[in-house]
């Protein structure tokens, strides 16, 4: 029974047109599926003169453990070690030319804001005194200052994921350092790709290992946290709606005063007919919708500087002493009421910040502070400041104090500069949006939809019908119902301030869990950025009965939506893991499996990495044979942003050798894009299970090869040692894997060792089993492949509370019935699929 135990596993993936095994012709090992634990004794602990001795990469792990860890971690850990990823340094040319490109994706939202921020603002306070003008001019100079350059350029972006931004690469972030998913599927292996690794709190520092047991140890906090998330991704949506509402919408109102007879129902017929425009050519692909957008950026921010110095220098350059703070008290002091009110107005002069954060993953962390520093920064401040000048002179142009201030000559290029400024910003969110749900689909938070990826090359540039068109209508019907900026921007700020609380409370968690920063610091984050933020929310939610309700209508519904989904996949997930198929009773069948095996391969998709599905016993009892070779194909999505192609697939045997079943776990991070055909991912994992039996026959050769020999003789230099105690052996200490960057020092060890070894092993005949093994897959996949498919359903038990029945039943029953099925994902011919259906009870 011992040896019915021992489990083999390799992971092979093909690179670059060759088929690479994952610890390289050098390295081989026999292990029994049993992981030990990482306390293992130093290379330092040995006599030097036995690590420089012996067989280099040979090595036996014969020491039992009594807890069993999936041998999956063993070729994480290896093919982790074999490839690394460096980034290469980028030139202060490149640099430059990427800061250049922000300007049309990142921070089209903010600089469009001059466009309607004033006239807001004095829609609630009225001129009646330059106080009144230079409070609101001192208030929007200071939170441009204070939120999105203190607090996002110089903190949040350097709390990206890998160099991803936004709500998700936060939750992503916390969920490596802290077991906080909801979903229980994963693995220690994990840990080993190359961009999951992590420093790890370390035992001195008692706070954040306390933070760290805390979570994991209440699910309480661990529902909280994802609501956090959720709440902020639903208001990113929301931004995505109406972002392209106020932006169009304020463009287009300055034809009110320069055409006669435009009046608002033109200004919303008119914007209403741009924005179908927008959304009816997203699936051309935003390169091609966007090839412009930096340099009209780049024109767009150089008209608001030169206009602003224009109307400082010819109406009143003394306005530029707002710098005084004090303007603001004075503000406050002489409006009370109103001007708490208005503060709702003044936070749309940062909106857009949080895309600096969620747009990351597309730059850098320099080039988009660079962008903001050197050139947004100037000339939003130089704008506000010019109109702030006109409306010294001119106090009642505040409604249309924009285009007011623009010379006249100049008019009908700014306003075509500003039209499609404004459907750049406009693209921007949309785009966003839609990288926005893909991630929260590739975590397990939202339905799934049809992606369609407009690039090639760039693999963040994606297209999602459904939600184009939902943003479209939603976009047709605010500007529809509202017929006004102001009532617009009421909304508007509820979504944006609702983002930052979202960012301010994660990016806390991560100074206090990640980066261990000193508590006071870490504290003093919150107290002064989350109490602005709270300032401005409080502001915006009294507008809650003029427009401010939509936002969180919007929120609501669609942080509902996600968390239904995610509590019935995680109920499904937990259904799954408890009625999967015992090993003894797999062997008790034998290999036939209690029916005809027929020749084919059939791949069976599930979403466990461990054991074997239920599932696949309904197959059983469904279907009068069986096909030859079995693999179970997982595809889990992993809290990282990519996982590098060497490093993907897992596999190993399931059962002995005469079942010809395997294991396949494909890892893919959750900006990571499947654009691989069925035949394509078919080639690629019949290539991978041929080098993984072959591998597995060299192992096991050389495993019988050195039994007969005297292995306390034998020595070998490593990292890493683990040994394991088998009664009737003697204690050997061996290496659980090669460093491979002393590869090249070992060589001629290797070679000296190698000539020592028995013929049998170095004989390059074809082992008669493997030969054989390899014509049972060739004649399995001669005959075909067949995609074996589970439509899992889940149903609530009859003693659940009313609450559970109505969510599970009826709420995620119809999202599951109408959200994109598994063999769409795939593009699999339905001749080729076999479905069986399953009902769960939770």
């Amino acid at each position: 029974m011992e040896e019915e135990d021992w489990i083999e596993e390799r992971s092979s993936v093909r690179l670059r047109g060759r088929t690479f095994s994952g610890g390289g012709v050098s390295e081989s090992r026999w292990v029994d599926g049993s992981e030990v634990d990482s306390e293992s004794p130093p290379l330092s602990m040995f006599d030097d003169n036995e690590a420089k001795e012996g067989y280099g990469s040979l090595r036996r792990r014969l020491v039992k453990k009594p807890k069993r860890v999936d041998s999956f971690d063993v070729e994480a850990m290896e093919i982790a070690g074999a490839h690394g990823h460096h980034p290469k340094d980028i030139s202060t040319w490149h640099t430059l030319a990427l800061a250049f490109q922000t300007l049309g994706v990142v921070y089209g939202d903010m600089g469009t804001s001059p466009l309607y921020v004033f006239s807001d603002v004095f829609s609630k306070v009225k001129i009646e005194s330059e106080v009144d003008i230079l409070g609101a001019l001192s208030l929007v100079m200071y939170t441009i200052a204070l939120l999105p350059l203190v607090k996002y350029v110089f903190v949040v972006l350097k709390a990206n994921d890998n160099g991803e931004g936004g709500t998700f690469a936060l939750y992503s972030l916390i969920c490596r350092y802290a077991k906080v998913n909801m979903l229980p599927n994963r693995q220690p292996a994990d840990e080993q790709i190359s961009s999951f690794r992590l420093k790890l709190p370390t035992p001195e520092l008692e706070r954040a290992l306390s933070i760290k047991e805390t979570l994991e140890r209440r699910s309480s906090l661990k529902t909280l946290l994802l609501l956090l998330v959720l709440m902020g991704t639903s208001m990113v949506i929301g931004d995505g709606i109406l972002t392209p509402a106020i932006s169009v919408m304020s463009a287009v109102s300055g034809l009110q005063g320069a055409v006669k007879g435009f009046d608002t129902s033109a200004v919303v017929v008119f914007s209403i007919v741009i924005l179908v425009a927008l959304f009816s050519i997203q699936q051309f692909g935003t390169s091609k919708v966007g090839f412009s957008f930096a340099p009209a950026l780049a024109l767009w921010f150089f008209s608001l500087g030169s206009i602003g110095i224009y109307n400082l220098v010819k109406y009143d350059i003394t306005v530029i002493k707002a710098v005084n703070p004090a303007y603001i008290y004075f503000f406050f002091k002489k409006n009370s009421k109103d001007a708490w009110s208005a503060l709702g107005g003044c936070i749309l002069c940062i909106t857009g910040a949080e895309a600096m954060f969620a747009d990351l993953g597309h730059f850098s962390v320099p080039t988009i502070q660079i962008a903001f520093t050197f050139v947004v920064f100037p000339c939003l401040l130089l704008a506000y400041m010019g109109q702030a000048a006109y409306l010294m002179k001119y106090p009642e142009s505040s409604d249309r104090i924009f285009y007011d201030s623009v010379p006249e000559s100049l008019f009908w290029p700014v306003f075509v500069i500003a039209t499609l400024a404004a459907m750049i910003a406009s693209q921007a969110m949309i785009s966003a949006t839609f990288s926005c749900v893909k991630q929260a689909m590739a975590l397990g938070c939202f339905p799934r939809m049809k992606i369609i990826h407009t690039s090639r090359k760039l693999m963040g540039q994606i297209y999602i019908p459904v939600i184009n068109w939902f943003l479209m209508i939603m976009c047709v019907v605010v500007v529809s119902i509202f017929r006004s900026t102001t009532d617009i921007a009421n909304a508007y700020g509820i979504a944006e301030v609702g983002v930052m609380l979202v960012t301010t409370t994660l990016v806390t968690l991560v100074m206090l869990l990640i980066w261990q920063t000193n508590l006071f610091m870490a504290l003093c984050f919150p107290l002064v950025f989350g109490s602005i933020e709270l300032i401005y929310f409080s502001a915006v939610l009294s507008k809650v009965l003029e427009g401010g309700w939509l936002p969180l209508v919007f929120a609501s519904f669609f942080l509902s939506v996600m968390y239904i989904w995610n509590y019935g996949s995680v109920l499904k997930y937990q259904s799954e893991v408890r009625e999967k198929i015992s090993m003894d009773f797999m062997l008790e069948l034998g290999s036939t499996l209690g029916t005809v095996r027929t020749p084919g391969m059939g791949l069976l998709y599930n979403e466990l990495v461990h054991g074997i599905p239920s599932i696949f016993g309904q197959f059983l009892l469904s279907l009068p044979a069986i096909h030859s070779t079995i693999v179970f194909v997982c595809i889990k999505y992993v809290p990282i942003p990519v996982v590098p192609q060497e490093e993907r697939f897992l596999f190993r045997r399931v059962c002995p050798k005469d079942y010809h079943m395997f294991r396949c776990i494909a890892r893919y991070g959750y900006k990571d894009i499947r654009k691989e055909d069925h035949h394509a991912f078919e080639q690629l994992l019949v290539q991978s299970l041929e080098n993984f039996l072959r591998k597995e026959a060299q192992e096991l050769a050389l495993e019988s090869g050195l039994h007969d020999m005297d292995l306390d003789s034998v020595s070998v230099s490593s990292r890493d040692y683990r040994t394991r105690d088998v009664p009737g052996n003697e204690e050997l200490k061996v290496p659980l894997m090669l460093d491979t960057r002393s590869e090249e020092a070992e060589t001629s060890n290797s070679e000296a060792a190698s000539a020592a070894l028995p013929s049998s092993i170095m004989s390059s005949e074809i082992d008669p089993s493997l030969e054989y093994e390899l014509s049972a897959l060739r004649e399995a996949i001669d005959s075909g492949f067949t995609y074996f498919l589970a439509h899992g359903d889940v149903r609530a038990k009859k003693n659940s509370f009313f609450l559970k029945k109505l969510v599970i039943n009826y709420l995620y029953a119809f999202l599951r019935r109408n959200c994109r099925a598994g063999a769409a994902n795939m593009s699999v011919p339905h001749m080729n699929i076999l479905q069986v259906g399953m009902t769960y009870m939770v």
